[in-house]
C-alpha cells in the first residue's frame, strides 16, 4: 500500500525546488527548511498546481514549535499536514483537522519505548520513523500502532526505497533530488 500512489514525498528545502516540483506527478510534497513569512505563499502556489503540502513545524525559522505556532499554521497556512517531533504540536494539527505526522528519531531502545507512549497518547494520523533504513523497526512500529508509516533519513537508493516500502512503509520522505 502506498500513499495517495506515491512511494516517494519529495522533501524540498529551496522555493526553487518547490516551483520544479509544481509540474511533477507528485500531488504531495514535504516543506522542510521555510520561513514563516514564505509558507503562505508557498501553500497558495502549490494548491494553484493542485498539490498538497506537509510542513515540517520544527523546521519554521520565525516560529517557535508549540502548540500556538501550531494553530496558526492550521489556522492562517492551512497546509495539508503538519509534521512535528512534538507530542502538543501533533496534539494541536489533529483538535484543529490537520494531518498530523508525528517525526521519531529512533536511537535505540529507550527512544523505541518512549515513542510508543508518546504515540498511544497523540495518536497521529502518520509516523515518520528515522533512520528510514530499518525495515524490521518500520514493521514493528507499524504492527505495535496500528498507525501507517513513513521512512525517512538516510535514504539513498531506489533499493532503500523499496526496502522501505517492502517492510511496511506506505512511503518514504526524502530531500535527495535522485529519488524524486
Amino acid at each position: 500500500m502506498t500513499f495517495h500512489n506515491q512511494t516517494v514525498l519529495p522533501a524540498v528545502r529551496k522555493w526553487k525546488d518547490l516551483e520544479k516540483l509544481l509540474d511533477s506527478s507528485y500531488t504531495y510534497i514535504v516543506i522542510l527548511d521555510s520561513h514563516i513569512a514564505q509558507l503562505k505563499d508557498m501553500v497558495r502556489l502549490a494548491g494553484r498546481a493542485n498539490k498538497k503540502l506537509f510542513v515540517h513545524a520544527d523546521l519554521i525559522s520565525g516560529l517557535k514549535a508549540d502548540e500556538y505556532a501550531a494553530e496558526f499554521i492550521c489556522q492562517e497556512i492551512k497546509p495539508a499536514g503538519i509534521i512535528s517531533t512534538r507530542s502538543n504540536v501533533i496534539a494541536t494539527a489533529k483538535k484543529k483537522g490537520v494531518t498530523a505526522i508525528q517525526r521519531l528519531f529512533l536511537l535505540d531502545s529507550i527512544a523505541l519505548e518512549t515513542s510508543y507512549k508518546i504515540i498511544s497518547k497523540t495518536q497521529p494520523d502518520y509516523v515518520e520513523v528515522l533512520p528510514g533504513l530499518m525495515p524490521n523497526i518500520i514493521q514493528e512500529v507499524h504492527e505495535k500502532t496500528g498507525i501507517p508509516v513513513f521512512a525517512g533519513g538516510l535514504i539513498r537508493t531506489k533499493e532503500e526505497v523499496e526496502l522501505a516500502i517492502t517492510a511496511g512503509a506506505m512511503a518514504v520522505t526524502t530531500s535527495d533530488k535522485e529519488l524524486w
